[in-house]
């Protein structure tokens, strides 16, 4: 039958777990030579493996993207939003490029421009989707967008010249052949002509 004393504990110092009085010396030395509470976590760990506890659980790792440090239960938060070496995708080109270089790129990529089927117009691509909403077969505020820096000068002044001008009709060119025609009739004629007149005999004195 239990005592009140073999019910009685006591607060270890070392590791502030209640302890039994009737064993609190058998723990005291057993607790005191082989366990080390853990600093960051608070758990008693056996110092021969509080090292390892330690680089397991608790130490920096570094970003496998940009190689900084930082506390491991931050880790997957950086690597998937925040490291500047995380792998992203242009708004416009969707070409995957390191999330620091994506301003930049975005900078050039936004202004280079396509031509708008509905009204035959460049325009640029970061203003391409307000564009479209507004775009009525050519019926659109006066804004019209500059050239792409993609687009070589000449062949885009080109591009507008062949839009804004149209080609010549065939009128001309119908006129020509016909006058063409005529002169090599009328040379034909006159060729048969003086042929036959010195093929005749009686025309010779």
């Amino acid at each position: 039958m239990e005592t009140v004393l073999d019910q009685a504990t006591i607060i270890c110092s070392h590791c502030d777990r209640a302890i039994p009085v009737a064993n609190v010396d058998l723990h005291n030395a057993h607790c005191s030579r082989n366990l080390q509470k853990c600093k960051v976590c608070g758990d008693m760990i056996p110092k021969k493996n509080a090292e390892e506890h330690y680089l397991t659980t608790h130490a920096p790792v570094s970003c496998s993207l940009c190689s900084e440090k930082m506390d491991r239960d931050i880790i997957n938060i950086h690597e998937g939003e925040n490291c500047p070496k995380r792998i992203v995708t242009c708004d416009f080109c969707e070409f995957p490029l390191p999330a620091v270089d994506l301003a930049e790129h975005q900078e050039v990529c936004g202004n280079r421009t396509e031509l708008c089927h509905l009204c035959n117009k460049y325009v640029r691509l970061r203003e391409r989707y307000n564009h479209e909403a507004k775009c009525n077969g050519g019926i659109i505020q006066d804004s019209t967008v500059d050239s792409s820096r993609n687009v070589r000068e000449p062949e885009r002044d080109e591009g507008i010249q062949r839009r804004r001008r149209p080609r010549p009709q065939n009128e001309f060119s119908t006129k020509l052949v016909l006058f063409s025609i005529a002169i090599i009739g009328i040379a034909v004629i006159l060729g048969s002509f003086l042929l036959q007149r010195k093929a005749d005999p009686s025309e010779v004195h």
